[in-house]
């Protein structure tokens, strides 16, 4: 006995030829797909997953369901259906033609690995039927020679060797056997396969998340290293100092960066193709591009005005402050002049230097306002993604409270060397938070627009 899908407009003389056969009773069943199944499959083919079928029924009844459920596209043709439109030998039809393919066991059984790869290649909707567990395995190894990561479901002890060599194996938890659950990596709980795609979806968001928490984690790298440079290099004044480095790495930055893990996924995140798994890593080249070589040096600048600003409005202007650093730091030197003459003690000049490292501080926690609305997303804008995620609106707000915590605590000058600032000293990095941020949404602008594999996702999409 098969189970099998019939058109509609055949069940009448299909019923008059068992009247005619003498056959008093006709018992039919249906097992029919759970309804989430297509919708399931469909997610997968816009999200670039192939979904091949593989199963122990007869071709017709294989190709029936992978129909019913979306795996066989209703306007795909096999060789069979183009054959028989056009009225000639299957052998006169061209199997590149095809976009659909059912597959016999018995001619998976002597075919060589070259014809399987060319099948599971030219044709984007499969379906493998009447195979045995051996063939499985040829099935999945198949598809790992052409470099796919794949993942197999199965509940039998059939299934178990597919499921064991697959990538990913992912057995039924309510109908699978013992064998199958143990050769398995993943327990499906509730046996259904929509399941699995919100898996994916979930797998998706957890990656995208912990991209943007890292890349925004680095971006601050730039501004906090580059001080010691430019002190080593030209001989200024230290900019910042390490007490500050530890305040944003250990404090202003912390909450910020675990917010980005509650972030929700961004409208595209299931039509994107899967990712390389050999080349897009967790942080790649363009990752440590936009945040050591974009953002950061953004950054940087930002802190360095803000650095200047502080100096020249106490006499300091930048073309004094080269070469500087000798006398600056000598506790003898107690007449150091500034650019007009005025004579600066040992004492004096570090309490200006505390300051500049507070102002310093200050505008990296100012320019990392715009990184961390940046992070939200990696190709949509911020005004398509929303700002619903409401942990990273309390990080914002944490931060700032905490370098304001940091700047004007009465008693953290001898503790911590920081000093108040004035209000117009927190106004200096702002038009640098405002250009990381129109800077950041013109480039994810310029991803959507140009078509994918252009000169923007290729060096800026991390």
């Amino acid at each position: 006995m098969a189970m099998v899908d019939p058109p509609r407009d055949a069940v009448p003389g299909a019923v008059e030829k068992c009247r005619t056969a003498g056959i008093k009773v006709i018992m039919a069943m249906v097992d029919p797909p759970r309804d989430a199944v297509p919708g399931a499959v469909e997610k997968c083919r816009t999200a670039g997953i192939k979904v091949i079928m593989v199963t122990g029924d007869y071709p017709i009844t294989a190709a029936a369901i992978a129909r019913q459920v979306g795996i066989i596209s209703d306007d795909a043709e096999t060789v069979d259906d183009i054959a028989k439109r056009e009225n000639v030998p299957v052998s006169h039809i061209n199997p590149k033609r095809a976009k659909a393919c059912v597959v016999h066991g018995s001619q998976l059984r002597d075919m060589p690995p070259e014809s399987l790869d060319r099948i599971l290649k030219t044709h984007s909707e499969i379906v493998f039927a009447r195979t045995s567990p051996q063939q499985k395995l040829l099935i999945v190894e198949g598809c790992q020679r052409l470099g796919h990561v794949v993942a197999v479901t199965g509940d039998g002890v059939n299934d178990s060797p597919a499921l064991k060599r697959a990538d990913i194996g992912v057995a039924m938890g309510i109908a699978g056997s013992d064998v199958s659950k143990q050769a398995a990596d993943m327990i499906l709980m509730d046996d259904n396969f929509a399941s699995i795609v919100t898996g994916v979806e979930e797998g998706r968001i957890i990656f995208d998340n912990l991209k943007k928490s890292i890349a925004y984690t680095l971006t601050s790298n730039i501004p906090e290293i580059s001080p010691f440079l430019l002190f080593i290099m030209i001989s200024i004044p230290l900019p910042l100092g390490t007490i500050t480095i530890l305040f944003i790495d250990l404090g202003t930055d912390m909450v910020p960066a675990i917010s980005l893990a509650y972030e929700q996924a961004e409208s595209d995140i299931m039509k994107r193709k899967p990712r390389d798994a050999q080349k897009d890593r967790l942080v790649n080249q363009r990752l440590i591009s936009l945040a050591y070589g974009q953002i950061g040096m953004i950054q940087a600048a930002a802190g360095f005005f803000s650095y200047f600003v502080v100096m020249s409005e106490n006499g300091f202007l930048p073309s004094r402050l080269i070469g500087l650093r000798a006398d600056w730091d000598d506790r003898d030197n107690q007449l150091v002049e500034d650019s007009y003459g005025q004579q600066w003690t040992y004492s004096e000049r570090k309490i200006l230097e505390y300051t500049c490292h507070t102002a310093f501080f200050v505008s990296i926690v100012v320019v990392q306002w715009a990184d961390l609305l940046i992070s939200k997303t990696r190709r949509n804008s911020l005004f398509m993604q929303g700002m619903r995620n409401h942990v990273l609106t309390f990080g914002l707000v944490f931060e700032t409270c905490i370098a304001c915590l940091f700047s004007y605590t009465p008693g953290l000058g001898t503790a911590l060397r920081t000093y108040p600032l004035r209000g117009t000293w927190w106004i200096a990095p702002m038009p640098f938070s405002l250009a990381i941020f129109l800077y950041d949404e013109g480039r994810k602008y310029m991803l959507r627009r140009q078509p994918e594999g252009g000169f923007f996702e290729r060096e800026t999409y991390y």
